[in-house]
């Protein structure tokens, strides 16, 4: 019994994991060398026909550029700002737990209520964001603006629970060592770029890895805000995955879809291991 101990802990979590992770990823897998009818039974095998036929669709090119550049902006973007504005906080002042709330506010929000507030921040018409800055853009009417209407949502979103793992990191930097760089004659820059930045170095590739995962993601606010459009100008992997499993019943295209998205991630994720070889600190 005592030797089961163990295994009998791990059974529930091992339950989920192949119910509602291994069996689907099977399933798509399946799904995807097959032909699938609208009630989801097999009906025969197509071989590689379903990735032939994707990769031949234009608008799956739209898509998959949309989504390289989501996460090709996101991902910087949001590692920039959080770092910044923990980097700010990371000094405890009076007013700290003030600014640490607001900086965390968007951890709050649900995804569908910031999607509506920002429907309206960048309303063409009556919008705060359009007043302030004397623009005149309609942000998700805009074939050349809508992705950038997204992408300033996705990172609002992401910046909450990265401030707050950016804040753990500098404030976890000891300052035996900022001091120590300070007698060196070290300034506010070098302390950064030479002590700061490497120290946190396993924060930034994580913060960046799961940025990189949740853009390649990308799709509640695609189908909250957009739909797609307009003329597929938002149309990301995800949401083209949902609109021909949910929206066409076309469950061999949308296993298709979803096998190249994770096929993206995952050789992304291997890059992001091997700069950690070269480039990521451990203390």
């Amino acid at each position: 019994m005592k030797k089961a101990k163990p295994y009998l802990f791990v059974l529930p979590i091992l339950v989920f994991a192949v119910g509602f992770v291994y069996y689907p990823f099977f399933k798509t897998f399946l799904f995807s060398f097959s032909t699938v009818n609208a009630k989801g039974v097999i009906t025969g095998f197509a071989g590689l026909d379903n990735f032939t036929y994707l990769f031949s669709r234009r608008d799956f090119g739209i898509a998959l550029r949309n989504t390289l550049k989501i996460t090709a902006i996101n991902v910087p973007v949001t590692v920039f700002i959080t770092m910044g504005l923990a980097l700010l906080a990371t000094k405890k002042r009076r007013l700290s737990p003030v600014y640490e709330t607001m900086f965390t506010l968007p951890m709050a929000i649900a995804m569908s209520a910031a999607a509506m507030i920002f429907k309206v921040l960048l309303n063409p018409t009556v919008g705060w964001l359009n007043y302030a800055l004397g623009l005149d853009i309609g942000w998700y009417q805009s074939r050349e603006y809508a992705l950038y209407g997204i992408l300033m949502l996705t990172v609002w979103m992401g910046i909450g629970f990265d401030f707050l793992l950016f804040l753990s990191a500098f404030r976890a930097v000891p300052d035996q060592l900022m001091e120590a760089g300070t007698m060196d004659g070290a300034g506010p820059r070098s302390r950064f770029f030479r002590i700061q930045l490497p120290l946190i170095s396993p924060t930034i590739l994580y913060v960046a890895l799961t940025n990189m995962v949740l853009a390649m993601m990308v799709s509640g606010p695609v189908i909250i805000l957009t739909q797609g459009g307009p003329a597929r100008a938002t149309t990301t992997l995800i949401f083209m995955m949902y609109n021909s499993g949910y929206g066409s019943a076309n469950y061999s295209l949308s296993a298709c879809i979803s096998l190249v998205a994770f096929a993206l991630t995952f050789s992304l994720a291997l890059m992001a291991f091997w700069v950690e070889r070269k480039r990521v600190h451990y203390q």
